[in-house]
């Protein structure tokens, strides 16, 4: 557990901006894939969003992105901002304010206790599976898209038939958020699933 003081930057662009210069565009290998946390906001033009949605409830506001290797979430709560990034090793990001970074290699838990009592809390697992499985999983994941959450399908790297998805869920509280993100990869046959809680105090 870390503890950080609260953070002053502005929240940063909150629109799904189209027709900036991508920097990472080509859906990574699943062995190159972090996790990391930085406490602050970063520009939206790192990434190539294909999925928006913004959200405030109570007391915070949030962004979630789906990107090309992942995903990006961004909670502000008063002056605290705390921004979560599944993506490639390989992206260029920023080191300053970088609170948290672990690969995503079998299954982790992790927290961060902020100044005032905000909380973060983060599970996050890769699963590589049997290929039966695996596309009955992307199968399940289509039908549950469909009925709620966010949900980008991926053109195909041309070694597999169909491409990769994105899945995101949300569930929003007065006191917290609670993000559920699945990212899947074909030609690894590999699945990666991550559950973050943002909580007031």
């Amino acid at each position: 557990m870390v503890d950080i003081d609260s953070i002053t930057s502005p929240f940063g662009d909150r629109s799904n901006k189209r027709g900036y210069q991508t920097v990472l565009s080509v859906r990574p290998k699943v062995a190159e894939l972090v996790f990391r946390l930085y406490g602050r906001p970063l520009h939206p033009e790192l990434f190539e969003v294909y999925q928006s949605r913004s959200i405030k409830r109570g007391d915070y506001e949030a962004k979630v992105d789906i990107t090309g290797a992942g995903h990006v979430v961004s909670w502000r709560y008063g002056g605290l901002t705390l921004t979560e990034v599944a993506t490639s090793a390989h992206h260029p990001l920023p080191e300053r304010r970088r609170l948290m970074s672990h690969r995503l290699r079998g299954q982790r838990n992790d927290e961060l206790k902020c100044r005032g009592g905000a909380l973060y809390q983060v599970s996050f697992q890769l699963e590589p599976v049997d290929p039966e499985i695996f596309w009955t999983f992307q199968q399940e994941l289509v039908a549950d898209g469909e009925r709620q959450g966010m949900l980008h399908r991926f053109d195909s790297s041309g070694r597999m038939a169909l491409g990769a998805l994105s899945y995101i869920n949300i569930e929003t509280r007065n006191r917290n958020l609670l993000i559920q993100a699945f990212h899947t990869f074909p030609d690894d046959y590999a699945i990666v699933k991550s559950q973050s809680m943002f909580k007031l105090p």
